[in-house]
Formats: structure tokens, sequence, C-alpha cells
């Protein structure tokens, strides 16, 4: 138990030399805190890509879940860590994980304007660009619904549209991206669903 404590005290300090020395032990990557999270999930929690890099390196689990349903590869897409994203989707990131909406990493990523990590999940090979989570989104409906109609969003929206994304689908209601669009006076957004042949 001692070792258990001391691995998440090197992630906690960022200690890269004590958390090599800890993992020369062969101590489980999996052990989890009172959050449900692993030493790489407290890694990526802390933006501390280093650490992270080390316990992926090591073999640590990329696809595990903490209590709110996060994994590395979840909550670094919505954090917009380009780092950690690459690297995990490089390390086996499990698509069929979903966080607490029932979304995928790249539907916060939108919403929140992480426009390098929209850029490189549309364009990855087999990511699910069109999945539709717990709230009856896709990332393209949730940049549209959750923006402010600016800069920021119009670039994210252009992203997922030339990503392949489709704008025909709809929410629960039967509303389209370009009904919210035009609902809330996003003109731009407007112009660049109906070039894209939203109906």
């Amino acid at each position: 138990m001692e070792s258990n404590k001391a691995i998440f005290e090197a992630v906690y300090d960022g200690d890269k030399n004590q958390l090599i020395d800890i993992l020369e032990k062969n101590i489980s990557l999996e052990i989890r805190n009172d959050q449900g999270r692993t030493p790489l999930m407290e890694a990526v929690y802390n933006k501390n890509n280093e650490i992270a890099t080390v316990l992926i390196n090591a073999g640590a689990d990329v696809n595990a879940q903490d209590n709110m349903k996060n994994s590395p590869f979840l909550y670094a897409g919505a954090e917009g860590n380009v780092e950690i994203v690459k690297l995990v989707l490089n390390n086996g990131a499990n698509f069929k994980i979903y966080n607490r909406y029932g979304g995928t990493a790249l539907i916060p990523a939108a919403e929140k304007g992480h426009l390098d990590i929209v850029k490189l999940l549309v364009n990855w090979p087999n990511f699910p660009k069109n999945h539709i989570n717990n709230l009856g989104w896709t990332a393209l409906l949730e940049a549209v619904i959750l923006s402010d109609g600016g800069k920021v969003h119009i670039e994210i929206l252009e992203a997922l549209i030339d990503g392949g994304c489709d704008v025909n689908i709809a929410d629960k209601n039967g509303d389209t991206s370009l009904d919210h669009a035009k609902k809330s006076g996003y003109t731009e957004m407007v112009k660049l669903l109906q070039k894209a042949g939203a109906k």
C-alpha cells in the first residue's frame, strides 16, 4: 500500500525520477484514489504531460474511467490538451468509451472551442465524428447550440464541415444545426451550413 501512495505522490509532485524508480518495482498502474482516478488520470487532470507520457509508455490504461466517467482521452479532449490526445490516440484510445453525457472527446472540444483537437479528431481514421450524445446532439449541433456565434465557433464549424461531419443530423426535437443557427441569428454559421448542403 505504501507504494500505491508513493506513485500518486510522485504524480502530484511531478517528480519524474521518483516515478521511474517506483515503476521499476512493477506496481500496478491501475490503482485508484478516492475519485476513482488512476495515476495517469491524475497526471492528465493536472496537465502534467511529461508524467502522463512516462505512465503511458509504461503501459497505463488510456481508457480507464474515473467516478465522473472521464478517461485520459475524454478529459484531455475536453480541456484542449493536444499532446495528450495525440499520445492516447496512438496508444489505443477506445472511441466507444463515452463521458457522463454519452459523448466523445470531440463534442466538448467543439463546444469549448478547441480547434486543434477538433481538426485532429475529425480527420482521425474511424473516429465517430457524427456520434450523438445523451442530449441528442452531435459535435456539430453542440458547436452551434452552445456557441455565441463568434469567430472561434465559426472556425470550429468550418473544421467540422471540412472534416466531413453530417450537417443534416437533427436533435431530439427534429431541429438541425441550420435551424438552431437561424433561431440564434448566427448569420455566418447559416451561410456556412447552407453552403455545405444543410437543410
